[in-house]
C-alpha cells in the first residue's frame, strides 16, 4: 500500500523541561535533511514539521530525536486531521503520566529523605551516638544505602539528562542537580566505605547524604509544580475544538441528514435550528435570527443576523431557524484558525527560565574546572593524594549550586502561595517573573470592564405615558421572550417591583421586534426600523435615540396603538472596581488599553467612565494579537486582560496573560495568571506581586554567589575542609529560603 505524502505534522515530545531542551530539540531535528520547518512548543510538549516524506522515515527521525534523550511520539495513521487529533491527545497523555510518575517519584523520595535528613543531625549530637546500639559507621552505610536509593531511583531523571546535555557539550539546570549531589553524595560514600583513601578516621570524617537527598526533593518537588501548571495547556486546546458541535445537518437532494462534522464539504446546505450551535462558517440563505457571538467576537449582546449575513462555526443561534451554506470547513473555520493561533502565540514565547540555564552553561564547567585545577595543583606542589582529592571535593561542595538551584523556585512557591491566598493563581513562573516589567496592560471590555450583561440605563416616556407604566407594557410584552435584551427589561421591572400584565397573541419577529395585545391593545417593541415597517409614528424619536446609541446604548422602542410612547436604553455595566482598577495602573505609570469586538459607540462609552483614553473597537481575534503583536514590536511590554474564548489567541500571545476567573475555561487555561474572585484589582495586585518576587529572586541570586565568590577561592586555596563547606553550602541555602519567606508578609 502506497504511503500518504505528508508535508506537515504536529507529534507529542516527551523529557523537554526547560528552554535549553527546546533549543536541543530544534537543533536536534534542524540537522535532518528533508525537514524544512521546526517548530518545538514547551507548553503543549509537541513539535511541529515540514518535512519531504519521500525523503525521510518517522521512525528514523524518532531515533535521532532519543538519541539526543527525548522521545517523539509518532502517530499512528499518516492521514493529516488524524495526525492533528492524535498529536492532541497524544499530548495529554503523555502529560498525565509523566505528571503521574513526578507525583509518586517526589513523595517517594520525601519519605526516605526526611529520615536520612533526621539521622544525620542527630548524628552530630555524642550523646544521640553513645545512646543507640549499633556503631556509626554502621548507620552512615544504611544512610547511604537510603540515599542511593533516593538518588538513583527518584533522582535518576537528573543524571540522565545532565549526561545527555554533557554528550552535546552544554550544560542546565539538571547538570548543576547532578554536579551538587553527585558530588556529595560521591564524597561521602567513599567517606563510608574507602576512608582510609582520605586519610580520615570515623570520628573526623562528615557524611552529606542528607543534603544529596534533600536536594533531589526539593527539586523534584519544584518540578512537580510546574508540571501540574503545564499539564492543563492541551485542555486548553481540546476545548476550543469542543465549540464546534459533533455532526451537522446537511440538505442533500429533498432529503434531510444529520452526518459528522468531518463530512461536512463546502457549499453544503446545513440547517440550523433555535438553539443549536452552527456547525461550520457559512453563509444564511434562508432565514433570520439572533446569534451569540460573545465567545468569538466579544459582542456581548446578539447580533441580528439576515439571508446574505455571514456567521460562525461554533456560535449559538438563538431563536430562528436557518439554512446556511458551508463557506469554510475543517482547518478553515475561524474556531480552527483560533486554535492554531493560541498553539503558534504559546509556542512564541520566550520562557524567563532560560536566564537560569545561561548562566548554568557557565557556572557549571568554570566549577569543575577550579575543582581539576586545584586538585592538579596540589599534587604538583607535592601535597598527597587524599589531601588533594579532599580539596577538590571541597571545592565542589562549597560550590554545590543548590543555593542557586533553590534562589528563583524558593521565591516563586511563597510568591505564588501569596497569590493563592489573594485570589490570584500563578500558572507558571515565567509570568510572575516577567510581570514586574509590565508597561502597557491591554483590557477586554465585556466581562473583564463590564459585569458583561446588559442592563437598563435609562427609560424615555412620550405622549403622557409614565415611566412605571411604560415598564409594565414593555416587560409584560418581553416575558415572553429569550432575548438577552428582553430578561434585562424584565429583571429591571421585577427590581421596580412592577407587576406584569396578561397578554395575547404573541409575536416574535426575529431580529427586528416583537408584538403582543395588552387589554385589548396593540403593543410594538423594537428597534425604530421595526417600528416603522409597523407603520407606527415616531415622533421624530429617531434622531433623538441615535444620539443617545452614541453613548454606547442600545435603544428599544415601545409603541400603544400605532404611536410611541417611550424608549428603553440598555448597555453593559462597569464593574465597581473597573474605574479604580485603572487609575491605580496609571499612577503606577502603566498605560491601559481597551480592545475589544464590541461596536465602537459601547467601546467609548465603556471607556470614558473607566477612565481609558486608548481604544480599539471592532476588532476579531486576530485583529487582537495583531495589536498585542504592534505593541511589543514598539518596544512594550504587554499584559493582556481578558475573559472569553475570543481573547485567547491574544492572552496567549501577550508577555503576560491575565485571565478573570468568572469568565471561560478556555480563556483561564490559555492565560498565565488567573483571577479567581473575577475582581480586576487583581491585575495590579498580580503587577506588584511580580515586582516584590523579583526583587527577592536577585537578592537571592545576590547572596548565592557571594557565597560561591567567596567560598571557591578559599577552598581551592585548601583553607576549608568538606565539613565547613557542606556547612557554608547548607547556610546559603537556608538564607535564601529565609529571604524567600518574608514575602509572606508582603502587602499587595
Amino acid at each position: 500500500m502506497e504511503a500518504v505524502s505528508i508535508r506537515k505534522m504536529t507529534l507529542p515530545v516527551e523529557g523537554m523541561t526547560c528552554a535549553s531542551c527546546v533549543a536541543r530539540v530544534e537543533k536536534t531535528l534542524n540537522k535532518i535533511d528533508g525537514i524544512n520547518y521546526v517548530n518545538v512548543n514547551l507548553a503543549t510538549e509537541e513539535v511541529t514539521l515540514d518535512l519531504d516524506s519521500e525523503k525521510q522515515d518517522l521512525q528514523e527521525i524518532a531515533t535521532i530525536v532519543e538519541e539526543a534523550g527525548y522521545k517523539l511520539h509518532l502517530p499512528q495513521s499518516n492521514d493529516s486531521n488524524t495526525t492533528q487529533t492524535t498529536a492532541t491527545e497524544g499530548a495529554q497523555s503523555i502529560q498525565s503520566g509523566m505528571f503521574s510518575k513526578l507525583k509518586s517519584d517526589f513523595y517517594f523520595s520525601a519519605v526516605l529523605a526526611l529520615p536520612v535528613m533526621i539521622v544525620s543531625m542527630l548524628m552530630m549530637w555524642p550523646a544521640f551516638s553513645e545512646a543507640i546500639p549499633v556503631t556509626e559507621d554502621t548507620i552512615n552505610k544504611l544512610l547511604l544505602i537510603i540515599t542511593s536509593i533516593v538518588l538513583f531511583g527518584p533522582g535518576k531523571r537528573f543524571f540522565t539528562a545532565a549526561w545527555g546535555a554533557a554528550k552535546h557539550l552544554t550544560a542546565d539546570m539538571n547538570t548543576l542537580v547532578a554536579v551538587g549531589t553527585g558530588a556529595a553524595y560521591g564524597y561521602s560514600l567513599i567517606a563510608v566505605l574507602f576512608s582510609q583513601w582520605l586519610g580520615i578516621t570515623n570520628a573526623g570524617q562528615h557524611i552529606y547524604f542528607d543534603t544529596a537527598a534533600t536536594i533531589i526533593t526539593l527539586i523534584l518537588l519544584g518540578r512537580l509544580l510546574e508540571a501540574k501548571a503545564k499539564s492543563k495547556t492541551t485542555d486548553a486546546i481540546k476545548q476550543l475544538l469542543d465549540l464546534q458541535p459533533k455532526t451537522a445537518r446537511v440538505l442533500r437532494g429533498d432529503q434531510e441528514y444529520e452526518i459528522p462534522l468531518s463530512e461536512v464539504i463546502l457549499d453544503d446546505q446545513l440547517i440550523v435550528r433555535p438553539g443549536e450551535k452552527i456547525p461550520v462558517d457559512g453563509l444564511i440563505i434562508s432565514g433570520s435570527t439572533a446569534i451569540d457571538e460573545s465567545m468569538v467576537t466579544g459582542e456581548s449582546l446578539p447580533v441580528e443576523r439576515q439571508p446574505g449575513d455571514k456567521v460562525i462555526g461554533g456560535t449559538i443561534n438563538q431563536n430562528g431557524s436557518l439554512m446556511i451554506r458551508a463557506t469554510a470547513i475543517g482547518k478553515d473555520t475561524m474556531i480552527a484558525q483560533i486554535v492554531e493561533l493560541v498553539k503558534q502565540a504559546q509556542g512564541s514565547k520566550a520562557p524567563i527560565q532560560a536566564f537560569a540555564d545561561k548562566i548554568a552553561a557557565v557556572f557549571v564547567p568554570t566549577v569543575i574546572t577550579v575543582s581539576l585545577v586545584s586538585f592538579l595543583a596540589w599534587i604538583v606542589f607535592g601535597l598527597p593524594l587524599t589531601a588533594a582529592l579532599v580539596i577538590f571535593v571541597a571545592v565542589l561542595i562549597i560550590a554545590c549550586p543548590c543555593a542557586l538551584g533553590l534562589a528563583t523556585p524558593t521565591a516563586i512557591m511563597v510568591g505564588t502561595g501569596l497569590g493563592a491566598s489573594k485570589g490570584i493563581l500563578i500558572k507558571n513562573a515565567e509570568s510572575l517573573e516577567l510581570a514586574h516589567k509590565v508597561d502597557t496592560v491591554v483590557m477586554d471590555k465585556t466581562g473583564t470592564l463590564t459585569v458583561g450583561k446588559p442592563t437598563v440605563k435609562e427609560v424615555k416616556t412620550f405622549n403622557g405615558m409614565d415611566s412605571e407604566e411604560l415598564l409594565q407594557l414593555a416587560a409584560s410584552v418581553e416575558n415572553y421572550s429569550e432575548h438577552p435584551l428582553a430578561n434585562a427589561i424584565t429583571s429591571y421591572a421585577r427590581e421596580k417591583n412592577i407587576s406584569l400584565l396578561n397578554i395575547e397573541n404573541f409575536n416574535s419577529h426575529t431580529g427586528l421586534g416583537i408584538s403582543a395585545m395588552v387589554n385589548g391593545n396593540e403593543v410594538s417593541i423594537g428597534r425604530f426600523a421595526f417600528l416603522k415597517n409597523q407603520g407606527i409614528n415616531l415622533n421624530g424619536e429617531e434622531e433623538s435615540a441615535r444620539k443617545a446609541n452614541v453613548k454606547g446604548a442600545t435603544i428599544i422602542a415601545v409603541a400603544l396603538k400605532k404611536e410611541i410612547v417611550g424608549t428603553i436604553a440598555l448597555a453593559d455595566t462597569l464593574k465597581p472596581e473597573a474605574k479604580e482598577t485603572v487609575t491605580a495602573l496609571q499612577k503606577m505609570n502603566i498605560n491601559v488599553v481597551l480592545l475589544t469586538g464590541d461596536q465602537h459607540e459601547a467601546a467609548l462609552a465603556i471607556a470614558q467612565e473607566a477612565g481609558i483614553e486608548n481604544v480599539k473597537a471592532e476588532v476579531y481575534p486576530q485583529d487582537k494579537l495583531a495589536e498585542i503583536n504592534r505593541l511589543q514590536t514598539a518596544g512594550r511590554t504587554v499584559a493582556m486582560v481578558g475573559d472569553g474564548i475570543n481573547d485567547a489567541p491574544a492572552l496567549a500571545h501577550a508577555d503576560v496573560s491575565i485571565a478573570i476567573g468568572s469568565g471561560t475555561d478556555i480563556a483561564i487555561e490559555a492565560s498565565d495568571i488567573t483571577l479567581v474572585k473575577g475582581n480586576l484589582k487583581g491585575v495590579t495586585s498580580a503587577i506588584n506581586l511580580s515586582r516584590k518576587t523579583m526583587g527577592t529572586i536577585k537578592q537571592n541570586l545576590f547572596w548565592a554567589f557571594i557565597y560561591n565568590i567567596i567560598g571557591i577561592p578559599i577552598a581551592a586555596l585548601g583553607l576549608l575542609n568538606p565539613m565547613f563547606a557542606a556547612g557554608a553550602m547548607a547556610l546559603s541555602s537556608v538564607s535564601v529560603i529565609s529571604n524567600s519567606l518574608r514575602l509572606k508578609r508582603s502587602r499587595l
